[in-house]
């Protein structure tokens, strides 16, 4: 740290970075435990339904910080996994209710705790009702960490994603992910919209009633199984895109052909069709019925049989 810190003042506080009271900020008292919870008599009062009155313990002992579940009914989770007692490190998030608070270093002095995250000396949380139950930033929650908070808390409820990638909304049904939709992908292939939402580095999410599910199969795959899935496509997509064309690049099919048609895949065949008919790398990737990797490792496939090249 920076600054030195006076014996027993706060080098610690957990960041509200989504929920009703984002933005707020509540240090840690050196040596001491602070108890969450709904109950008006306890360090850090969190005004809503899914808290239970005494819900959490934060510990700090020297330089150990330790967050332990009180029984509570909903759970309190750690980077996505429900804990009963757990060591936090810097960076750490941890979710009470529908408030993830993230352990901050103080580097001088404590903030001022906010008037919306109140302490149990009658100083309470105003009790103002919000639209949106969890909200956030994608640049401090990842979205796969997110998923997983979720999916381990079993909400219920419609999460929305807007950016420069334009609108997603994924569906969850006790912590199930059932829908996925995106703008500019096909809403029958959930899991390419998906795959795609796993990208995002940057963007406002919310998490928000149930809203009518979409004209579409239900996903069947378990949460868990579709982010670990997901993940491994975008690591492999990032591993060869540095030899796909650019986006807008134009895609062409040489005359005469270096290969016989007849020769490839219907998948392979597929794509060719989109790339004689659209000649983008843009269009093709969103017209490919499979994932984008699928899409781009049989684009790269057909430019190396110089079947197709880039004008």
């Amino acid at each position: 740290m920076s600054t030195a810190h006076r014996q027993g003042e706060p080098s610690w506080a957990l960041r509200f970075i989504s929920g009703k009271y984002q933005g707020g900020e509540f240090p840690l008292p050196a040596n001491r435990d602070v108890v969450i919870g709904r109950s008006g008599d306890i360090d850090m009062v969190l005004i809503e339904d899914m808290v239970s009155r005494q819900h959490a313990k934060i510990s700090v002992q020297g330089d150990e910080i330790l967050v332990e579940d009180l029984g509570s009914t909903n759970g309190t989770f750690v980077n996505g996994e429900k804990v009963k007692r757990a060591r936090l490190q810097e960076g750490d998030r941890v979710l009470v209710g529908t408030s993830i608070m993230k352990l901050v270093a103080l580097e001088s002095g404590p903030s001022a705790v906010p008037a919306r995250a109140g302490r149990g000396d009658g100083d309470r949380a105003t009790s103002r009702p919000a639209e949106r139950p969890m909200s956030g930033e994608l640049e401090a929650i990842p979205l796969p960490d997110l998923l997983q908070m979720l999916s381990s808390s079993r909400k219920t409820g419609t999460l929305t994603l807007t950016g420069d990638g334009g609108r997603g909304t994924l569906h969850f049904r006790n912590g199930k992910l059932a829908f996925v939709v995106l703008d500019g992908v096909d809403p029958s292939r959930p899991q390419k919209a998906l795959f795609r939402l796993l990208a995002w580095t940057s963007g406002h999410f919310d998490l928000g009633p149930v809203t009518d599910p979409p004209e579409q199969p239900e996903l069947t795959e378990s949460t868990d199984a579709l982010l670990l899935e997901g993940l491994h496509q975008l690591d492999d997509y990032r591993r060869i895109a540095p030899r796909l064309p650019a986006t807008g690049a134009h895609l062409a099919v040489p005359t005469p052909l270096a290969g016989r048609l007849r020769d490839l895949s219907p998948e392979d065949l597929d794509l060719f069709q989109l790339v004689l008919d659209h000649g983008t790398l843009a269009i093709v990737l969103d017209g490919f019925a499979g994932t984008d990797l699928d899409a781009a490792k049989r684009l790269l496939t057909l430019i190396d049989s110089n079947l197709v090249v880039v004008a």
